[in-house]
C-alpha cells in the first residue's frame, strides 16, 4: 500500500467509482456481456490498476500465479477444474449413474439437504477449489430441469462460500486472515477461524440446507418429468473451460489490487456495523483482497466478525463473488442475470439474519 496516495485524489475516486458502476450495471443489460463475464472483468481489472497507478511485476506475477498456485503448491483452480472436467469427460456414464441413481434413492429434497449441508461442511477440509470442482459436476448430471440446476447452484454455493472460511485450508480470504492475525493480541492458529465464526457459519450451512431441500425440493417433486441429459461436452470445452475460469480468478485479483485506494481511504471512516453493509462489494470482488486490506491486529473480535461475515455471505450474491461461483457458472453456462434473480434476494434475505444475529450476540464476542 506504500504507492497508494496518502489522500484521496478526485480522478482516481473517480474513475474508481465509474468502474463499479460498469461492473454492477453492464453484465445486466449487454446481453453479450453478462454471458461472457471473462473478459469484461479482466478489461475492468487492467483499467481499474492503471487509474489507480499501481501496476507492477509483482501484481502481474500474482495475478498468473493466483490460479495456479495455492500457497506455494503448484495446483490451483486451473488444475483442479481441468483434471476434473477431463475425469468427468472420460468417465461421465458411470459417474451420471452414481449421482442419478443417489438422488432417486435419497428423493429429491433428502439429496439436496445432504448436498448443500455436506459440501458447506467439507468445504474447509478438502479446500473451496476442489469443492467447486465437485459441486460442478454434479449439479451437471443431476435430472433436474434447468431452472432447478440454477437454484441448486446458487444455494449451494452460498453454502460452500461460508463453510470455506472455518480452516485455513477451505479459502485463501481465511488464510489471509490467519497469517494477519497470527502475532498478538490474536496469536491465531489453525482453529481461530472456527472459534470466531463456527457459531455463526455451521448453523447457517445446515439452514441452508434445509432450505435448499424444501425450496428447491419441492417443486422438483411436483413436476410431471424428471429431465435426464446426455453428457454433450467436448474436450476442447473442457479445456476452453478451464481456460475461463483462469482468466476470470486474474481479473479479479486485478480488479481488486485496482480498488484498494478507495479502500484505503475510507476504510477508517466506517463503522463495523456499515462495513459489514458495506463489504457487499465482495458480489463482484475479490474478498481474499478485502480480507488482506481491511483486517488487522487492532481490530475487535466484533469488528473483524463483523466484516468477515459480510464478506462471505455477499460472495454468493453474484457470479464473481466466489471461486464456486465461476466454476458453476462456467460449467452450467448460467449468465449474471439468472444468477442474480436467486442471488441477490436470498444474499439480502441472508444478510438480515445475520445482521439480526449479530446485534443479539456481539455484546459476548
Amino acid at each position: 500500500m506504500d504507492n497508494i496516495p496518502a489522500q484521496p485524489v478526485l480522478y482516481i475516486v473517480i474513475g474508481l467509482v465509474a468502474i463499479t458502476l460498469m461492473v454492477l450495471v453492464l453484465p445486466f443489460r449487454v446481453k453479450r456481456i453478462g454471458e461472457h463475464l471473462e473478459p469484461f472483468f479482466l478489461v475492468m481489472g487492467i483499467i481499474a490498476v492503471s487509474i489507480s497507478g499501481l501496476w507492477s511485476w509483482g501484481l502481474v506475477k500474482d495475478a498468473l500465479k493466483a490460479p495456479v498456485i495455492i500457497r506455494s503448491i503448484p495446483i490451483g483452480i486451473f488444475q483442479v477444474v481441468l483434471i476434473f472436467g477431463l475425469l468427468i469427460h472420460h468417465y461421465n456414464k458411470p459417474f451420471r449413474n452414481s449421482i442419478v441413481g443417489l438422488a432417486d434413492k435419497l428423493g429429491p429434497k433428502l439429496f439436496l439437504f445432504f448436498f448443500i449441508a455436506l459440501l458447506g461442511l467439507i468445504s474447509s477440509i478438502i479446500s473451496v477449489i476442489v469443492t467447486a470442482a465437485i459441486l460442478a459436476e454434479i449439479v451437471a448430471v443431476l435430472p433436474f430441469s434447468r431452472r432447478h440446476k440454477i437454484k441448486t447452484i446458487v444455494v449451494a454455493c452460498f453454502a460452500v462460500g461460508l463453510g470455506a472460511v472455518l480452516t485455513p485450508v477451505g479459502e485463501p480470504l481465511s488464510t489471509i486472515l490467519v497469517h494477519k492475525l497470527t502475532g498478538p493480541p490474536y496469536n491465531a492458529g489453525f482453529l481461530f477461524p472456527v472459534d470466531i465464526f463456527g457459531m455463526y457459519v455451521i448453523p447457517g450451512v445446515i439452514a441452508l440446507g434445509i432450505f435448499g431441500a424444501v425450496y428447491i425440493g419441492r417443486g422438483i417433486s411436483m413436476e410431471k418429468e424428471i429431465v435426464y441429459s446426455e453428457y454433450s461436452e467436448t474436450m476442447r470445452g473442457v479445456i476452453i473451460r478451464a481456460v475461463k475460469v483462469f482468466i476470470f480468478v486474474a481479473a479479479l485479483i486485478l480488479l481488486g489490487e485496482g480498488m484498494k485506494p478507495l479502500i484505503v481511504w475510507y476504510l477508517d471512516k466506517i463503522s463495523p456495523w456499515a462495513l459489514y453493509w458495506i463489504n457487499t462489494v465482495s458480489a463482484f470482488l475479490d474478498n481474499a483482497t478485502l480480507t488482506a486490506v481491511e483486517i488487522g491486529p487492532l481490530m475487535t473480535k466484533f469488528q473483524i466478525l463483523s466484516a468477515i461475515m459480510g464478506l462471505l455471505i455477499a460472495g454468493g450474491i453474484l457470479i464473481p463473488g466466489n471461486i464456486p461461483n465461476i466454476v458453476a457458472a462456467e460449467r452450467l453456462k448460467i449468465n449474471m442475470g439468472e444468477w442474480a434473480k436467486i442471488g441477490i434476494p436470498l444474499g439480502a434475505v441472508i444478510m438480515v439474519i445475520y445482521f439480526i444475529a449479530l446485534i443479539f450476540t456481539h455484546t459476548h464476542v
